[in-house]
């Protein structure tokens, strides 16, 4: 009877060390093929239902979509908006950009802030939208492509609505343990009911009160304020903003008439154009 010589310890080691690799990968794969797919389409308009309308300011709402199951995403890198179509009161279509407020963390659903503007057309469309209704979305569309860590610490300064990217940035962000990324918000309005997110941002500030800090500005401020008071200046975003460095970045997002402003400020500041990034 012959017999089949042994493999020497060696080459079973060699064996044992490939084939753990191999299973290794092989698990990691699958890993990766049981993430959920993104629901978003950047090629074409897909329908999703409107399933909570809350109002949050005189003219302002939040809007619950729900995706196709409790587990689905909708496929939102941070820092990204998505494209809405609707049709006006004469047939006619309109497309809109929105920045949605949640990530793929929140799973089964995402939500829209909207500001409805008197005359936008839009902004008609989604004041008469009712729960049960659905919203045609495309994207994403990526404007500013973030990765952890990318900066030592963001400046934010936003007015009224164009707070929703700076609160989805904050958000994936603060989510990341990982992410020691420091930001320092400087939001604008006109009056204290005109603060959009605030308990949430509020809720940040609480919980991460090291890499998290908002400072509220308003130019109608109730009596006793204790914020800011008028429109953003100089002082302030010297007081509440990184300083000039290579590894900041100062953002902003709000109207026009702001947003030149806060940049003749940042100039004046000594803040490079490298250093400066205007999502609208």
């Amino acid at each position: 009877m012959d017999f089949i010589p042994m493999p020497s310890a060696d080459v079973l080691g060699v064996v044992i060390a490939i084939s753990s690799v191999a299973i290794a990968a092989a698990s990691y794969y699958y890993v990766l093929s049981r993430k959920p797919k993104g629901c978003l389409d950047p090629q074409k308009f897909k329908e999703f239902k409107l399933i909570k309308k809350t109002q949050i300011s005189p003219d302002t709402a939040r809007f619950r979509f729900s995706l196709p199951t409790p587990k689905s995403v909708l496929g939102l890198p941070a820092v990204s908006y998505v494209l809405c179509r609707a049709k006006d009161r004469e047939g006619q279509e309109i497309i809109r950009s929105y920045t949605p407020i949640t990530l793929d963390s929140q799973v089964g659903y995402f939500e829209l802030v909207i500001k409805m503007y008197p005359e936008g057309k839009m902004s008609q469309h989604f004041r008469e939208m009712r729960e049960g209704d659905y919203l045609a979305v495309k994207g994403p569309e990526i404007p500013f492509d973030y990765k952890p860590g990318q900066v030592r610490a963001f400046g934010m300064i936003a007015g009224g609505s164009g707070i929703t990217p700076m609160f989805q940035l904050t958000r994936a962000i603060l989510e990341n343990p990982k992410d020691k990324t420091i930001v320092h918000l400087i939001y604008a309005n006109t009056t204290f009911e005109d603060i959009l997110l605030k308990e949430d941002l509020d809720d940040f500030a609480s919980k991460f009160p090291d890499r998290f800090k908002v400072y509220y500005v308003l130019s109608q401020p109730p009596e006793a304020w204790t914020g800011g008071s008028g429109h953003v200046s100089k002082e302030m975003i010297q007081n509440h903003c990184p300083p000039p460095a290579p590894d900041i970045r100062i953002l902003r997002c709000g109207p026009p008439g702001m947003s030149e402003a806060v940049a003749a400020h940042l100039n004046a500041l000594g803040y490079s154009s490298s250093m400066q990034y205007d999502f609208f």
